[in-house]
């Protein structure tokens, strides 16, 4: 009998700062998502730390104190990383690692690090790799030999790895050969995004992890690979589907996240090029996540960013099967009656039945309910594009059949 061989997780302790910008219930939240991160990229966090301050100390991030606890704990307890909450300077990461004598990353660093893993194809690696770099380039000084002595792990992946002699001219001379090894593959990609013809263009986005490869599946009726982790999916994924005889190409995207490193954004421009050439978007929001209010708010960002936020949109609500809402005593004379108490129904009544025109829709990708009403949407939507487009078409074809949605 062959027995498994068993998982051995990174011990990790996060590190986050409450300050005027930042409550203590904000940072909650963001240490939640970070240990989610932690644990996608192979980690277990043991233990968090916090602190009130001004603003980060420009040293060590940390006060003087907070910093010898926390050096205190990673000697007693053999703790391999320290995950910072927030971008660290390349002094701050020096001095870290410097005093700690450990491992140390920052949120951009990590989400890095995932990518890497979850990168497939040579496309998507050359991304990465990108993005690796020009996070490496200002952090060169003092770096090597702490990577030198932290072989492999998270964090560890691609450049650091392999290259411990680079240097910066090695490192901005990589840095142009993959910028042009991206613009090729991106004009490539052009011709073939401008080869699909004049047919209308939808792309679904959203928060990672809130259901759109899942969807992307149970609407094109395609296999794309889906987990229960932060950016299963890296590489854009484009099918033709039919509803009602009206065909369409529907595209799924890399999910986004609060605090997206601006390394990832330049590299991945071509994936997010599939958003801004999209005729409609379908913006996917998991409503079972206590935050997804501000997912809705860190994606339209990002769409603001790209310059996708006045496109077409609708709204599309999942998990609604997962939705647990707080439980309310109406005897409790304390408490008091807030969002998070509230139903499915009383959620259609808020701000949401005011999305669009009447954009938005309420379903569970994985149960498939409420699917009919998803696709009646989508379909409306792209026939209103198509006749706009091809108004001849309207003529010849008032109406089209009335035959299941498939992919061809």
């Amino acid at each position: 009998m062959i027995e498994k061989e068993e998982i051995i997780y990174e011990k990790a302790v996060l590190v986050g700062i409450i300050t005027q910008q930042q409550s203590e219930e904000k940072l909650q939240e963001y240490l939640d998502e970070l240990e989610f991160l932690t644990q996608t990229a192979g980690g277990e966090v043991i233990k968090r730390f916090t602190q009130k301050m001004d603003k980060p100390n420009p040293k060590t991030f940390v006060g003087t104190g907070k910093l010898e606890e926390i050096e205190l704990y990673i000697a007693e307890n053999k703790i391999d990383t320290v995950i910072f909450d927030d971008e660290l300077s390349p002094a701050q990461q020096k001095n870290l690692s410097k005093q700690l004598d450990c491992k140390v990353l920052d949120r951009t660093n990590l989400i890095l690090d995932i990518f890497a893993q979850r990168a497939q194809t040579s496309y998507a690696r050359t991304q990465v790799e990108l993005a690796q770099f020009q996070y490496l380039l200002p952090r060169l000084t003092g770096m090597w030999t702490h990577l030198e002595r932290q072989r492999g792990g998270i964090g560890m992946r691609g450049p650091g790895e392999t290259e411990i002699e680079t240097d910066r001219r090695i490192v901005r001379d990589r840095i142009a050969l993959l910028k042009e090894k991206i613009r090729t593959i991106d004009k490539q990609m052009s011709v073939q995004r401008s080869n699909r013809g004049a047919m209308v263009r939808v792309a679904l986005v959203g928060y990672t992890n809130v259901g759109k490869s899942t969807l992307m599946n149970a609407l094109g009726k395609s296999e794309v690979f889906v987990e229960n982790k932060l950016f299963a999916t890296l590489d854009t994924t484009v099918r033709k589907v039919v509803i009602k005889n009206l065909p369409f190409l529907l595209s799924d995207t890399v999910g986004f996240i609060r605090k997206l490193p601006t390394q990832l954004v330049e590299s991945f421009k071509s994936t997010l090029d599939e958003v801004r050439e999209a005729d409609l978007l379908l913006h996917i929001v998991d409503i079972s996540h206590p935050d997804f209010e501000d997912h809705i708010e860190s994606v339209n960002q990002i769409l603001k960013d790209i310059k996708s936020d006045d496109k077409s949109t609708i709204m599309v609500f999942n998990k609604i099967d997962a939705y647990k809402a707080e439980k309310f005593d109406e005897e409790d004379l304390i408490t008091e009656r807030t969002s998070k108490h509230y139903s499915i129904e009383e959620w259609k009544k808020t701000w949401m039945s005011k999305v669009g025109e009447n954009n938005s829709v309420f379903i569970s990708a994985t149960e498939k309910k409420n699917f009919e009403e998803l696709r009646q949407k989508v379909y409306e939507a792209v026939r209103k594009i198509h006749i706009s487009r091809f108004p001849y078409n309207n003529f010849l074809y008032p109406e089209y059949g009335e035959n299941d949605a498939h992919e061809e």
